[in-house]
Order: C-alpha cells, then sequence, then structure tokens
C-alpha cells in the first residue's frame, strides 16, 4: 500500500475512469455504492438528491471518503480518497447524463426512462476534494 497525502496519481485516475461502483462514506453513515467522476483536476463528483441523509451528514460534517475497487477476476486493486466534501448546487444533471451513459446502455429504453426519471428530479453535486489518497495493487 502507498499513500500520497495529497492528490490523486495519473495511475489513480486512470483507474478511477472506469466504470467501477465506489463506496461513499460520510461522517456518522454506513457506506454505499454511488457512481462517481474523477475529475481533471483530481476531484471526485457525485450527485443526489439535495434533502438526501448524505447531504444533511455533509453540511453538519464536511468529512467524507470513497473506495473503489477492482472487479473480481481482476488483479488486486483499489484507491482510497479522504477529505472534505462540498453540496455545489450546479452541474448536478450534466454529470448525471455523463454518468448514465458510462454504467448505463442508454439505447435500452427502459435505462433512458430511468434517467428521464433522474433529470426530472432535483439534484445536487457532490464534489470531493481529496486530503489523503491511499492505494493497494497486488
Amino acid at each position: 500500500m502507498s499513500t500520497d497525502t495529497s492528490s490523486l496519481t495519473a495511475d489513480d485516475l486512470e483507474f478511477l475512469r472506469r466504470p467501477l461502483h465506489g463506496f461513499l462514506t460520510v461522517a456518522g453513515a454506513q457506506p454505499r455504492p454511488v457512481w462517481f467522476e474523477a475529475t481533471a483536476d483530481g476531484t471526485i463528483q457525485l450527485f443526489t438528491a439535495p434533502d438526501s441523509l448524505k447531504v444533511r451528514r455533509l453540511r453538519r460534517d464536511p468529512r467524507a471518503s470513497l473506495v473503489v475497487a477492482a472487479p473480481v477476476g481482476e488483479r488486486e486493486r483499489w484507491v482510497s480518497v479522504a477529505g472534505r466534501a462540498t453540496v455545489e448546487p450546479g452541474g448536478a444533471h450534466d454529470l448525471s447524463r455523463r454518468l448514465a451513459a458510462r454504467y448505463w446502455d442508454l439505447t435500452d429504453a427502459d435505462r433512458a426512462a430511468d434517467l428521464a426519471g433522474i433529470l426530472a428530479e432535483d439534484q445536487v453535486r457532490l464534489v470531493l476534494h481529496p486530503e489523503t489518497v491511499h492505494r493497494y495493487t497486488f
């Protein structure tokens, strides 16, 4: 395991740009599987409902972490990012469109309808600003 306490490496970003599920943990809550996007500036973005439990908890305590692991059948690898998360009012619908295209086949009518349902709801964007990054490759 190696630690870079300030940022994601190019290898980390390449790994995190794959359509993998991450497990988000906020203070006082159990981890939840989430879609996410690693950005060019080294932050991690997610979207959620503005009244979700994770948003309420992040407003009280902005600490959060995300763990992403390679799927079964690949060599063991994971990246863990911890830091302060901000709740941003803009950009959530654009993010949800990008992530839906990454995780789903949007030519499937059911998935396209699922995305339309997401876009019909209010969303906020969560931005995780890495302060500590741990990684492991075997």
